[in-house]
């Protein structure tokens, strides 16, 4: 029963993360459909990721009120019915709404999923984190393709339709699953939202140290990724592509490497490890001139970024208690999606005000490299929360 929970889950993950990666291989029937221009309809990735931002603090207060399974449960809901209405809209206002509600569905699902997952595998938080973040990993790479072969046979509408009618069904499968199961009778909400919080305040400013900085690096590097190697590598545009593409395909053994490796290694040093290799690669990439040198760091950059996150989620989940994992959770993702958003906007900004890329990322690298001495010290004088799990 926790397999077919598990694989659920899995399931789901990869319809939200399909439903936020899809428009990119859509911006252009899309701007012939609803007669705009390419800049109008860019707004809809935007409107995807800030409505995954949006709720993930709301939910960490929802979930002191409901199970999480029922949040889960929800969020399908939701996507299903999202989708509905960007398949069905007539209008760009009905369209940027379905796709703001979209992204909602997708940043609620994973706040609410991913402290559920511990209580499936408590012995296992890495290695079924990681694997639960492979299916929403492989979401991103598989979207051109699938949207592609759905534009061969049909139009971009066909596209959310097929989304509606695969979320509906794995909600159902997902509500079957509980019901046959004791999780519904074992389920109860998180504790308190602002006592968890306070409870566990240095957990989540460790967190965010952690990934803070190194998000807002990693926002402002692969959105400008294509425009920065055409303009200081001198690749093609469809070189540029493929080496981006390179970078979210090393995502795929990152998660499901990364994750066994956070339940074997000591998870700090792990960590640092991690960000370090981060911070080389960056480092390196502004220095590479050769392709064999950049397919060899865009993959060491996306291997060493996406084992971050099934780390850092093993050693978040694992520190924290059961009665207080989801608001803790959610207080933690949401902040730091505050923090990495702004990463994209600052790389920008600063090449707009004549400074090179190179000077940019390597400044940013070293922000990063300061932030891992910083917890390196923290760590080394024990003072860095405790990764010792909590029991009722």
């Amino acid at each position: 029963m926790r397999r077919r929970l598990f694989g659920t889950l899995c399931g789901l993950a990869f319809l939200m993360n399909f439903g936020r990666t899809v428009f990119a291989p859509l911006l252009e029937p899309l701007t012939v459909a609803f007669g705009t221009d390419q800049a109008t309809i860019g707004v809809l990735v935007s409107l995807a990721w800030l409505g995954t931002a949006i709720p993930r603090i709301p939910m960490g207060y929802i979930l002191t009120h409901i199970p999480r399974y029922q949040a889960v449960l929800a969020t399908g809901a939701i996507l299903a019915g999202s989708s509905a209405v960007i398949a069905f809209a007539q209008s760009l206002i009905t369209l940027q709404l379905g796709t703001l509600l979209l992204g909602v569905a997708s940043g609620a699902y994973f706040v609410a999923a991913i402290p559920l997952i511990p209580e499936l595998y408590p012995n296992a938080v890495g290695r079924t984190v990681g694997i639960h973040g492979t299916a929403t990993q492989l979401a991103a790479v598989l979207a051109p393709t699938i949207v592609v072969g759905i534009l061969l046979i049909s139009s971009w509408r066909m596209v959310f339709v097929v989304l509606v009618v695969s979320a509906v069904i794995f909600s159902i499968v997902l509500a079957t699953v509980v019901h046959g199961s004791r999780i519904a009778d074992e389920a109860v909400p998180d504790h308190a939202f602002l006592s968890a919080v306070r409870a566990h305040w240095r957990l989540i400013a460790t967190g965010l140290l952690m990934v803070g900085a190194t998000g807002f690096l990693w926002q402002g590097l692969f959105n400008f990724y294509v425009v920065y190697l055409t303009t200081s590598k001198g690749v093609s545009t469809t070189t540029a592509n493929f080496l981006l593409t390179v970078v979210f395909a090393a995502g795929l053994p990152a998660f499901w490497f990364g994750g066994r490796l956070a339940d074997r290694l000591p998870i700090i040093p792990y960590i640092l490890a991690i960000l370090t290799g981060f911070v080389i690669s960056v480092g390196a990439l502004t220095y590479a001139g050769r392709l064999v040198a950049l397919i060899i760091i865009s993959v060491s950059i996306g291997y060493s970024i996406y084992s971050l996150f099934p780390a850092l989620d093993t050693y978040f989940l694992n520190s924290l208690p059961d009665e207080s994992r989801g608001v803790a959770y959610a207080t933690f993702t949401g902040l730091s999606l505050l923090v990495e958003a702004n990463g994209t906007a600052a790389v920008g900004l600063l090449t707009n005000a004549g400074y090179q890329f190179n000077v940019v990322f390597l400044a940013l690298a070293s922000l990063v490299g300061c932030v891992v001495l910083v917890l390196a010290g923290l760590y080394l004088t024990d003072r860095l929360p405790g990764t010792h799990r909590k029991s009722h």
